[in-house]
């Protein structure tokens, strides 16, 4: 399984971001594999549309899971039609919201929250 973190970093220790669209990076756990691979959001120079570039950038990915604080309208869409979950998680370390995810304490995003239009 591939689990996709909004980070402000490139190591588990960074703290989760919980901006999508406009995060600094997604760090991709490959939960079979072990492997770490750290993206750089192409999202967050956007003027505008920055959930949906954030989106599609890890739809590419072939992720299963998301986890961030928040996703707004547009990013929600495209998340929930690639049939991706995604999960609210408060701004912790981003090994600690993985550990959290695995032991099935966080909470499914079921709609968006609301739309920034270019803001964070």
């Amino acid at each position: 399984m591939k689990i996709a973190v909004s980070a402000a970093g490139k190591t588990i220790e960074d703290l989760l971001d919980m901006r999508f669209g406009r995060c600094e990076y997604f760090q991709i756990h490959d939960t079979e594999s072990g492997d770490i691979k750290v993206l750089e959001n192409t999202g967050q120079k956007a003027s505008g549309g920055a959930g949906i570039a954030a989106s599609n950038q890890l739809v590419d990915e072939n992720i299963d899971i998301i986890i961030t604080g928040n996703l707004g309208p547009n990013a929600f869409e495209i998340i929930e039609k690639s049939g991706v979950k995604a999960y609210k998680c408060s701004s912790i370390v981003v090994g600690e919201a993985i550990e959290k995810y695995k032991s099935g304490e966080l909470e499914e995003i079921k709609m968006s929250g609301p739309a920034h239009h270019g803001s964070n």
